[in-house]
């Protein structure tokens, strides 16, 4: 996505300013998603989930994250599959951050066509607005998508020739700073805030497109083993994740505002 640098430059004065106050190092990374983060919220299990999928398609698998960022969650897919690659369309993102552009990464407009085929493409975030379902489509044997469901994205691809497998909750960005915002930094009485917490909500959206009937139900086989596991891995997690869990956003915890007659859970996988 190509950023605004006066924009910028006033999101990095803020940021400045909440460092000077915050609470905990990592509630910048849901406040400041740009700079500290990511788009959509993860836990080590989603990385794992997406290896999974990944090495389900080939033991070495092509893996493209399109519209990486400054890479920050493709370095966690990395540290699994060292030759994962990344696309991102606007370069000033490594400027502002004091980075240069790492070889893995490459500036360009996916828009314009990929140069080969993937195993995998990875779409975690895009630009409101933006839709290259058709050129990504053309080439690769599996999609994953993070739909925010604040926002209208082209994040869908039954349309394109694939199915979808499998999906997940999490919460957003914006969901997980709300509860930041209410219990850390302002002044709301208990009663007020349990209310405000009866009212939270997840609204980001993991889903998996496979066009290969056999590899779609390979992908469920692995997945649901990987599920089994995850409560062991749960003591294994990256250290910004207790605050998911202080503000109300557990591993397969219900919400109340889920509206779902099945009682979805979060991150419970689900499959079509």
């Amino acid at each position: 996505m190509p950023y605004n640098e006066e924009q910028i430059r006033d999101a990095m004065q803020s940021l400045a300013n909440f460092r000077s106050r915050a609470i905990s190092p990592y509630h910048e990374r849901f406040s400041f998603p740009f700079f500290s983060g990511s788009f959509f919220v993860y836990r080590k299990i989603d990385v794992k989930r997406i290896v999974t999928i990944a090495k389900t398609v080939a033991q070495n698998p092509l893996y493209l994250d399109v519209g990486c960022g400054y890479g920050e969650f493709l370095r966690k897919i990395r540290y699994y599959i060292p030759d994962a690659l990344g696309m991102e369309l606007d370069p000033k993102i490594f400027y502002c951050k004091g980075m240069s552009v790492p070889s893995y990464i490459k500036i360009w407009d996916p828009k314009w066509g990929l140069d080969h085929d993937f195993d995998i493409v990875f779409i975690g975030w895009m630009e409101p607005g933006t839709d290259f379902r058709d050129e990504i489509s053309k080439h690769t044997r599996v999609i994953v998508t993070t739909l925010d469901q604040g926002l209208s994205l082209a994040a869908e691809y039954e349309a394109h020739g694939f199915e979808r497998v499998a999906w997940w909750r999490s919460p957003s960005w914006e969901d997980v700073n709300t509860e930041i915002m209410n219990r850390y930094y302002t002044q709301i009485s208990n009663k007020g805030l349990e209310r405000l917490i009866s009212l939270r909500g997840a609204h980001n959206l993991w889903y998996i497109y496979s066009r290969d009937k056999v590899i779609s139900e390979k992908i469920k086989r692995n997945l649901a083993i990987a599920a089994n596991g995850e409560r062991s891995d749960l003591n294994e997690t990256y250290d910004y994740e207790g605050v998911l869990d202080e503000c109300g956003f557990g591993y397969l915890q219900e919400l109340s505002t889920l509206s779902s007659g099945s009682r979805e859970k979060l991150w419970e996988i689900r499959y079509s």
